[in-house]
Parts: C-alpha cells; sequence; structure tokens
C-alpha cells in the first residue's frame, strides 16, 4: 500500500476527533484475554490519550514509540505511545499532542491528526483515546529525560501483520494468569496496554482474524 493510500485508509478507518466523548464506554481494554477478571481500580475511569505518531517517509510509513524513563515510578522501562492523564478541559487530540510535545518535543504543527481508534480501559482505570497523527515532515526529536529513555520507530507493515501478534501471560504468587498482547520489535517488547491499543486499531482498520473468546480457550487448554 502507497503512503498517500494508507492516509486514504486511516482517515476513512477511523473517527473524527469531533465525536470524542470524555465519558464514552471503552470498546476494547486489558481484560478481553481476562474474561470474568475483577477490575483491578475502582472508581470511574481517568481519561487519558495517546497519539499514534504515523511517520510517513521515503523509507515507508512507521510508527513513533518511547521506552520509558527507568526512573519513573510506575511502567518503569515499559514500550508506550506519548500520552498521559486529560488536563482539565483538554480534548483527546488536544492532551495527545502536549504530551508529545512534553515527552518527546514533537512540534504538534508537523501533526495531521488523521482521526481518532477506538477507546481503551486500561488495568490501572484510565480509559485511553488513541489519536492516530500523520507526519510527513522529519521530525527533530528530543526525549525528555525524566520520562523517556529511548525513542525509536517500528514499521507499520510489522504492527499490522498479526503474525507478528502473540498473547503472552503474567503469573501471580497465586497462580492466577493475566494474558495480554504482545509484539518483539528486534530487542523491544511490547506489551500490555500498548499492544493491545496497537492490536485494536489493525482490527478496526482491516478486520480482527480470530475471535477472542477462541483465543482464550486456546490459551487456557
Amino acid at each position: 500500500m502507497s503512503l498517500a493510500s494508507l492516509k486514504t485508509w486511516l482517515t476513512d478507518g477511523l473517527s473524527s476527533p469531533d465525536t470524542w466523548r470524555a465519558d464514552t464506554r471503552p470498546t476494547r481494554s486489558d481484560f478481553d484475554l481476562n474474561p470474568g477478571a475483577l477490575r483491578w481500580v475502582e472508581g470511574p475511569l481517568k481519561p487519558a490519550a495517546v497519539l499514534i505518531p504515523v511517520l510517513a517517509t521515503r523509507d515507508g510509513a512507521s510508527v513513533l514509540l518511547t521506552r520509558r524513563a527507568d526512573s519513573l515510578a510506575r511502567h518503569t522501562g515499559q514500550i508506550a505511545f506519548p500520552g498521559g492523564r486529560l488536563d482539565t478541559g483538554e480534548t483527546a487530540v488536544e492532551a495527545a499532542l502536549r504530551e508529545a510535545r512534553e515527552e518527546v518535543d514533537l512540534d504538534p504543527g508537523l501533526v495531521q491528526v488523521l482521526g481518532l481508534s477506538d477507546p481503551y480501559e486500561t488495568g490501572t482505570g484510565y480509559l485511553v483515546t488513541p489519536v492516530v497523527g500523520w507526519i510527513e515532515s522529519e521530525p527533530v526529536l528530543t526525549a525528555s529525560p525524566d520520562e523517556v529513555a529511548e525513542i525509536f520507530r517500528t514499521p507499520w507493515d510489522f504492527l499490522m501483520d498479526p503474525a507478528n501478534h502473540s498473547r503472552d501471560h503474567l503469573e501471580s504468587t497465586d497462580g492466577v494468569r493475566r494474558w495480554f498482547w504482545a509484539m518483539t520489535w528486534q530487542e523491544r517488547y511490547i506489551w500490555g496496554a500498548t499492544a493491545g491499543i496497537i492490536r485494536g486499531l489493525r482490527a478496526r482498520l482491516y478486520g480482527d482474524e480470530a475471535d477472542v473468546a477462541d483465543a482464550v480457550a486456546e490459551d487456557a487448554a
């Protein structure tokens, strides 16, 4: 698929930013592979947003990702999109662009927002809106040392290929398994909510090739 075709495909397949609401219900979640699991956090979900920056360059389409700083109190060293909790009065688009500026110094003027992917509930109690942005000018990026240890790119085709998606798990001390989606690009292990959001974007754009319930049954066997 050419870059022009991909851009059109994304624009047609995503929701308009004008449809965003802070109180929308999640379409996908950390619990999709764990049916029946209790929510880990009580109370209403906290609105958040991430930017999925699609870089359109002569080498083809790639997606900007970060590795979180080792000094952070939570999610240390995990792979993530730029993003975070919404400030009061912010929309998802505004928050995603602000966080990208704060984390990797991405100029919002370089980002053409194409639309929104499916809202995603995390196990930590956030309702995350993925904002897909298109970038044609090569950005000059600088990682915020307090938040980001590394900035890297992963080919779009790799992330969208279900052959690269696997189901992995963590096991608690009482023997309960928590399942999640994962994908490994080179030495980087993309998992949890980030992988779930990528998986959700892939399903929205191209269709979901397997029923989640069947996947769960297969893993539980």
